[in-house]
């Protein structure tokens, strides 16, 4: 079962069926999902997509998690992941999309910094990846402030992607 976990600002709850309809709205924005290949405008592709990402059956501690502000407890405003990557894995990633409004307020940053915790400190994985279209500024200056990096050398892969990576420093 996965976890909930709270941020100072944000509860993070395990995204299930009821957080559909929310999920979907915030993928029609073509600004939220400009760096992001989907089926956003095919409603029944779209709705089959978020709800086989969303009842797909993760390893122990991986999956998504709904984010709301503590202040307004009820609105949905994005989620974060951790999961296998692509959902076949092998490496396990972590990814993040907030709806417009709750951009440049520091969410994405609280809650995916929750996220990495979780991944070294419960789960116990020793290393995530993060894949991010190049030309989305805004999502690989939070992978750097996660503490995660690209190779010097990166290229974008065939669909764009940079990909970036964060190991566990072990103590000690």
């Amino acid at each position: 079962m996965l976890p909930s976990l709270d941020t100072a600002r944000l509860l993070l709850r395990p995204r299930t069926l009821d957080d559909l309809e929310a999920c979907m709205e915030m993928d029609r924005d073509p600004e939220v999902t400009r760096h992001i290949p989907g089926p956003w405008h095919d409603p029944v592709a779209h709705r089959r997509f978020v709800e086989e990402r969303t009842t797909c059956a993760y390893p122990a501690g991986l999956g998504y998690w709904s984010i709301f502000e503590r202040q307004v407890p009820g609105r949905f405003v994005g989620w974060v992941l951790l999961i296998p990557e692509n959902a076949v894995g092998p490496d396990v990633e972590i990814g993040w999309r907030l709806v417009r409004d709750a951009w440049g307020r520091g969410i994405a940053s609280e809650a995916a910094d929750a996220v990495v915790r979780h991944a070294f400190e419960t789960v116990g994985l020793n290393e995530i990846v993060a894949g991010i279209a190049q030309g989305n500024a805004a999502s690989r200056h939070l992978a750097t402030k996660l503490g995660m990096r690209c190779a010097q050398d990166a290229t974008p892969d065939a669909e764009g992607y940079i990909y970036y990576r964060l190991a566990r420093v072990l103590s000690g």
